[in-house]
């Protein structure tokens, strides 16, 4: 009996294997694809579009040595990824400060009006992000902070989705370290930063990710704020590559390729914590 079920469980793993290869390639089949399409000029992507042909006789790194000398349309595309990196690190560390204070507040404190907070909080959750555009582009112009790196990062750096995952996450933490704390002089704030962070670790691994991710790829409200080429993030100067005066899509793919690399090394970093951020924030309540 005991040979039948190791071969039933080996069988039933071995299927679950075959299932996630399968899976991770159906995932990554569309990066090679652009990678693939980086290394040949713009006639092949016409000509055949997206595809995993291997020709090593149209195969170069030309399109790269084009954005790396700062040639043509491509000239900007370094100033642009300094952009986003400058406004991806700042809005996720503002974000992950104040989301966290709040999510930690309405989970670890009993105070009048704190289930009305948390309730408001849900309701701007379900409001697209499309309705408030030209409230805030509004506000923006009364703050002058149009073109302004401040103008991109402040009006969503406090936003309802990480307040909810940190308060999710507090409510399953243990008040008697609060207690401890306390007992020992120590403040809120130091309860909250030295105690109660690090216990956070998971919450906070989880959030660096997605904020960042959402930060890097966010293109619409940038192109509102943002109004010189300078001042452009790079979502956005990569669609200048594709305009009516002329489409430079080996620069465009090319600079595609380049822009996946922050987030996939912050996912490399990160990733020890996400899973175990998602789920263990997901079912606390």
């Amino acid at each position: 009996m005991r040979t039948i079920e190791k071969s039933k469980f080996s069988f039933s793993s071995l299927l679950l294997v075959l299932l996630f290869v399968i899976l991770a390639a159906l995932m990554l089949f569309p990066l090679y694809a652009l990678f693939l399409a980086s290394l040949k000029p713009a006639t092949e992507l016409f000509r055949y579009g997206l595809n995993v042909r291997l020709d090593f006789n149209l195969m170069s790194l030309d399109n790269y040595k084009s954005i790396f000398s700062g040639q043509g349309a491509a000239g900007n595309y370094f100033g642009w990824y300094k952009n986003s990196l400058l406004i991806t690190t700042l809005f996720t560390l503002l974000s992950l400060l104040f989301s966290s204070m709040v999510g930690y507040g309405l989970g670890m404190y009993r105070f009048r009006g704190r289930n009305f907070i948390f309730t408001l909080v849900l309701v701007v959750m379900m409001i697209p992000v499309e309705i408030i555009l030209l409230p805030l582009y509004k506000l923006m112009i009364s703050l002058k902070l149009i073109n302004t790196i401040w103008g991109v990062i402040l009006p969503f750096v406090v936003s309802p989705l990480p307040i909810f995952f940190f308060r999710q996450f507090a409510l399953g933490l243990p008040k008697d370290f609060m207690d401890a704390g306390r007992m020992d002089g120590c403040s809120e704030y130091g309860i909250f930063f030295r105690i109660m962070v690090p216990l956070m670790a998971p919450a906070f691994g989880a959030i660096t990710i997605l904020q960042a991710m959402n930060s890097w790829n966010n293109f619409l409200w940038p192109l509102i704020v943002l109004r010189t080429t300078e001042q452009f993030t790079l979502p956005i100067g990569l669609a200048s590559f594709v305009s009516p005066l002329g489409n430079n899509y080996e620069a465009l793919i090319a600079g595609a390729v380049l822009a996946i690399l922050p987030i996939l090394v912050l996912f490399l970093f990160f990733q020890r914590f996400f899973m175990e951020g998602l789920t263990v924030g997901g079912v606390k309540g």
